[in-house]
């Protein structure tokens, strides 16, 4: 049996307004700096009110067309309505989940962090960069390059504005930067800042490093390594055998030793046999050690049973006792 509906009823139906035409499209715009308001896509709302504070999402692939930037998620908020427009703020990225379980495999060292940032325009950003290396690598050594990245991204941080830290990010220069910071450490598969995040605006940076510090930094630390540079090549240096008397002028690398040679013929002889002469006949003249080569003395010092280190003004007395 049908149910009757009241005239009551029927009524208060006919006034109900249809919400759907109180509605209007908006077109969703990116920031001023760094993409000139481009246009990136739309969304419907009755008012301005239910538009401010919308997170619009999309692919880098869709926003600037690079089909190798699929994987990397863009996130926009809307913070205020001009007319028919809703301008936006860039508030991060992040990379879709399984690309970045796709670069880990078994022979790999993964290298992660989490970095707080604050440009020259007073924008507080975390970062979270991803290293991967070609093979596995200590604990130590991760340590290494994690503290190397980290002091990138906060002088590069501090050393620009927050727009042109969202164009480095998502154009590679800042990876690239990192990678050439951790690659004396290790050598690395692949740099990516993995995800973004903006914090807060209107930040003032009163604790943490200023540009000055840290480019006085930077000059400390190529100081430090142009001095670590000299004193290994001093102790290379040092570690090569002194010359010997004036006699001696010729050095030849024989067995991967340095050897020294006279400058005089070298005169071939047994030492075995200049040693047996030697015991076995005492009115025999003794051999001319002076005329020898190094290499030989030491055979004879050998044969006797004497130590061979020092000079050669050394060898020919030990032999002479």
């Amino acid at each position: 049996m049908a149910k009757k509906i009241s005239a009551k009823a029927r009524a208060a139906a006919r006034k109900q307004r249809d919400k759907w035409k109180t509605k209007r499209w908006y077109t969703i715009r990116a920031p001023r700096h760094p993409w000139d308001f481009k246009r990136i896509g739309e969304t419907i709302g009755e008012s301005d009110e239910h538009i401010i504070g919308r997170v619009y999402e999309m692919t880098q692939q869709e926003f600037g067309g690079d089909f190798s930037k699929m994987h990397v998620i863009l996130r926009f908020r809307v913070t205020e309505c001009v007319g028919q427009d809703a301008l936006t703020t860039f508030i991060g990225h992040h990379h879709q989940t399984d690309h970045i379980r796709r670069q880990i495999r078994r022979y790999r060292g993964k290298v992660d962090d989490v970095v707080d940032v604050v440009t020259t325009d007073g924008y507080l950003v975390r970062m979270k960069p991803l290293i991967i290396t070609q093979q596995r690598v200590q604990t130590s050594v991760k340590q290494d390059m994690r503290t190397k990245t980290r002091e990138v991204i906060i002088a590069f941080a501090a050393k620009n504005t927050y727009a042109a830290v969202q164009t480095a990010i998502l154009e590679g220069a800042l990876e690239e930067e990192i990678r050439k910071g951790v690659k004396p450490i290790y050598p690395v598969r692949s740099v990516a800042i993995r995800k973004s995040q903006l914090l807060q605006d209107g930040v003032v940076a009163s604790s943490g490093p200023t540009l000055d510090e840290i480019h006085a930094k930077e000059a400390r630390d190529d100081a430090e390594f142009k001095a670590k540079k000299a004193a290994a090549l001093a102790a290379a240096m040092a570690e090569e055998p002194d010359g010997e008397d004036d006699e001696i002028e010729v050095t030849v690398e024989e067995d991967g030793n340095e050897k020294e040679v006279e400058a005089t013929p070298e005169v071939e002889a047994t030492p075995e046999v200049e040693v047996v002469d030697v015991e076995e006949d005492d009115d025999s003249e003794a051999p001319d050690y002076s005329k020898m080569t190094v290499a030989e003395l030491k055979e004879l010092l050998k044969a006797a049973g004497k130590p061979v280190s020092g000079k050669k003004a050394d060898l020919i007395t030990r032999l002479s006792e």
